[in-house]
């Protein structure tokens, strides 16, 4: 008796499968609660304010790391 391949095991998806499939996944985004216009303002005002502050810090930090370097190592 020839034995199985493995590889060959899992069959390929039938096309009414991936249709079916595809109509849930549009079916679950119906579903989904998205939010308005201003909340979505609100939201991205929000995500630039706090990605600008941490870049802000984040500069600090490394300008004063860079200056206390320069004070603990001075080039000749």
């Amino acid at each position: 008796m020839p034995r199985k391949n493995p590889a060959r095991a899992v069959a390929a998806p039938k096309k009414g499968v991936r249709l079916q499939f595809f109509g849930e996944v549009v079916g679950e985004l119906k579903k989904a609660v998205w939010p308005t216009r201003q909340e979505t303002f609100r939201l991205t005002m929000m995500v630039l304010a706090v990605s600008a502050a941490v870049g802000l810090f984040l500069g600090a930090v490394d300008y004063g790391f860079t200056q206390l370097a320069r004070l603990m190592f001075p080039s000749s």
